[in-house]
């Protein structure tokens, strides 16, 4: 960053406190100054940049065009500033530890673990928010994404925390007297998919299945999935480790395997230093895994 071509901090605080408001003198009552100080702020502001920020023909000040977009860039910047002092500096600690993760891990790995944690830290608060979608992780918003993949995230942290192949599996009824050599032979049962995700189609169109599915295909949330295929309700893709005693103990058969190095579910955080209760957490959570080790 050139620092010589950026404007003066006051006058930066000054807009974002106008944008915010609405008003001058709103703005200058959020900085403990008069609207006049904020008003010549605002002008040496536009002075600086050459750009008209805000438009003063009408009966109330507005924004200009540029002056919008200076002013979300202002919001989220001064926002992320104030949410890492916050962290930094302890004050966000009674805040939540905002965890993304899907449905299926929560439910299948993640939700049957929690009560030991919050018995050995009751004072820290969570946040689970299982979602299919990938999240964006922020100052002040989700601190902990728990995302299967191979790694690494750019510009982010990453741990694996659970090393596991994905697998194709189905209750034994399901596929009694199938023989089933390839996946082209499995295309006419019914599939099951989690809400949000390709997973099965994606699977089955990686190995030639160019049609997908051709019986009945149901889309549920993913801490439904696998007790549908208990159930004998449809073929799933899931992760080996989620079904390793089921198919140790005969309620689902592993049709196929899809090995990948390094392919499992992982820990991203955002890069520098944790806040404490984030940082309990994430070495709980390595702890569970005996493999993974401390932190």
């Amino acid at each position: 960053m050139d620092w010589r071509y950026m404007p003066p901090l006051a006058a930066l605080r000054a807009f974002a406190a106008f944008a915010e408001r609405g008003t001058l003198v709103g703005a200058g009552g959020t900085l403990g100054v008069s609207h006049a100080a904020v008003s010549q702020q605002i002008r040496s502001l536009e002075g600086h940049l050459g750009v008209s920020l805000v438009d003063r023909t009408g009966r109330n000040l507005e924004l200009t065009e540029a002056g919008a977009v200076l002013a979300q860039a202002c919001s989220e910047g001064f926002g992320n500033i104030a949410r890492t002092v916050e962290d930094i500096t302890g004050v966000s600690d009674a805040r939540a530890v905002h965890v993304s993760t899907t449905p299926t891990f929560a439910a299948a790995w993640l939700m049957p673990r929690l009560p030991a944690f919050q018995a050995d830290n009751p004072l820290i608060k969570l946040l689970i928010d299982p979602t299919p979608k990938l999240a964006e992780l922020s100052p002040g918003g989700i601190d902990l994404a728990i995302r299967y993949g191979v790694g690494p995230w750019p510009r982010h942290d990453s741990q694996m925390l659970l090393e596991s192949p994905i697998v194709v599996v189905a209750a034994p009824a399901l596929i009694a007297g199938r023989p089933v050599a390839s996946p082209a032979d499995l295309a006419c049962l019914p599939w099951l998919e989690e809400l949000g995700t390709t997973e099965s189609t994606t699977w089955l169109r990686r190995h030639g299945v160019e049609q997908g599915a051709v019986g009945a295909y149901m889309q549920m949330p993913g801490n439904l999935v696998l007790d549908a295929a208990r159930g004998g309700q449809g073929i799933a893709v899931t992760v080996r480790a989620f079904v390793a005693t089921d198919i140790k103990e005969g309620r689902l058969v592993q049709l196929f395997e899809e090995p990948q190095a390094g392919a499992g579910y992982h820990l991203v955080t955002r890069p520098g230093v944790m806040r404490p209760g984030l940082r309990t957490f994430v070495r709980w959570l390595a702890r569970q895994v005996p493999t993974l080790g401390d932190l």
